[in-house]
């Protein structure tokens, strides 16, 4: 499993608006800016955040965008399964029945199985705010995923 570069920037754009936008909308440009990403990158990302149900988008002027939901309750699971689509080890895995007319016998099977569940588990267990709260830990000036 390979994490795309649609899934770093909607990670590094939802941490973004969680930590810029407690007191109201955030522009798309000034997240751009801040995370070095071209805003017509980030303007194909929203769309997914948006009908996945973890931004909020208000227009106009003084338009912009913010988290639906408090950062702890964000997981990166979610941004990840919204912007990468499934995050099976393997194709077989990518459906909640296996098809693969091997699956009775396959020998691997057990393995990719638990691999997609420590995935899972793990990318479930971490919050937006976690990671924000282990940045701060750091003291780091710039965070990078």
């Amino acid at each position: 499993m390979k994490i795309s570069t649609k899934g770093r920037y909607a990670l590094r754009l939802m941490l973004d608006l969680a930590e810029h936008g407690k007191t109201g909308v955030v522009a798309l440009k000034d997240v751009a800016l801040r995370q070095n990403i071209s805003k017509k990158y980030l303007e194909q990302i929203v769309p997914m955040l948006n009908k996945g149900g973890l931004l909020r988008t208000s227009r106009g002027y003084q338009g912009g965008y913010m988290l639906a939901k408090f950062p702890e309750k964000i997981t990166v699971g979610e941004i990840l399964r919204i912007t990468e689509g499934s995050l099976a080890p393997v194709s077989c895995l990518d459906d909640p029945v296996n098809m693969c007319e091997r699956s009775a016998e396959c020998i691997t099977l057990p393995l990719w199985e638990g691999l997609y569940k420590a995935i899972n588990e793990y990318l479930d267990g971490v919050s937006l705010q976690d990671l924000l709260d282990n940045y701060e830990k750091k003291g780091a000036d710039e965070y990078y995923i």
